[in-house]
């Protein structure tokens, strides 16, 4: 992907943080969807929001917009009050939610033309700063096809596109690559990259926990409507344990007996796990990591697989909440919208 040109240089005015959150609150028909959110987001970087569906993700971002208005608690987008203050913030920010926000009888060329103009371009320079975003995007050779006939991935790139006509200082990405194939998922992956080697601060949701590891400088994990961690990935990583130990059995069957007699040994509780065959424990430094075969072999189970390693973003995920990452939750706790 070529490298992306700003509009306009960002000029950083303000040695505050990108967003200074407390308390945020938000409920709808007397559902609780966000119930006292602190957050601290740095400039420059990605800071992800990790969550499954209804966690309250997507009403943070809506808020931090000003999208939606705030139920209680308070807030600073670069600088600004989030109450008094949203004609200011939405001049400096842009948001990308989860489904595109394209005219699809349109071309991507007249989009981002059509775009440019209403933020007040000349139409000889929307329709350049159309071909630069186009070209940026990987987008030019399908600039004059109709959107509806764009794949995921490119209708993806290109309402990202449009979301940087005029540049952001600060850029909410609301699960991104929700949807996409691997090579899609890439894509954006360097997109998001790119924007931030270019000077804006991307705060970012999503359910997958490779995409906050490898793109997140820091992470929040949100569920039910309240941060219950936060720090670097290898930050959260740390607080449940100095390794993990995985191990898979020849036989669904053995995996209840088999867990006990890890459990006693490893002075550990397994991991919840879907898997039938597998069995994952989270062990320290002095844990008889080594003894594990040797038990499982003398006690008659069939083992097929063993691994010792660092524990996984998804394993951190699964320690604090309880529930798999992708785990469908209560959508009613979301905004309906």
């Amino acid at each position: 992907m070529r490298e992306i040109r700003s509009a306009e240089r960002i000029v950083l005015d303000s040695p505050e943080p990108a967003v200074v959150a407390t308390g945020l609150r938000k409920a709808f028909g007397g559902k609780v969807a966000v119930a006292g959110v602190d957050l601290t987001i740095p400039r420059g970087g990605v800071f992800g929001i990790l969550g499954p569906n209804g966690a309250g993700k997507t009403t943070v971002i809506r808020m931090l917009a000003t999208l939606l208005p705030v139920d209680g608690g308070q807030a600073r987008v670069l600088g600004h009050d989030l109450r008094t203050a949203g004609g200011e913030i939405r001049r400096r920010v842009a948001l990308t939610g989860q489904f595109a926000s394209l005219d699809e009888d349109l071309t991507g060329r007249e989009n981002l033309t059509l775009i440019s103009q209403l933020f007040g371009y000349s139409a000889g320079e929307a329709r350049q700063r159309a071909r630069e975003l186009l070209a940026a995007f990987g987008l030019l050779d399908a600039a004059d096809r109709q959107v509806k006939k764009y794949s995921g991935g490119m209708r993806r790139r290109l309402d990202i596109a449009a979301s940087l006509v005029v540049t952001p200082e600060l850029l909410f990405l609301d699960e991104p690559t929700t949807g996409l194939d691997p090579r899609s998922r890439n894509q954006v992956w360097d997109i998001v990259r790119s924007l931030v080697s270019a000077g804006t601060t991307v705060l970012l949701t999503t359910q997958y926990l490779d995409e906050a590891d490898r793109l997140a400088d820091r992470i929040a994990v949100i569920d039910h409507g309240r941060v219950i961690a936060e720090g670097t990935s290898d930050e959260l990583k740390a607080l449940i344990g100095q390794g993990t130990v995985k191990v898979r059995l020849a036989d669904p069957a053995d995996r209840r007996r088999a867990a006990e007699l890890l459990t006693a040994l490893l002075d550990s509780e397994p991991l919840p796990r879907t898997d039938p065959v597998e069995i994952d424990f989270t062990v320290t430094g002095d844990a008889p990591v080594a003894e594990v075969l040797t038990r499982l072999e003398a006690a008659g189970f069939a083992v097929t697989a063993f691994s010792l390693g660092q524990p996984s973003l998804d394993e951190v995920f699964l320690a604090i909440t309880g529930e798999p990452s992708h785990e469908d939750a209560d959508d009613s706790r979301e905004d309906p919208e």
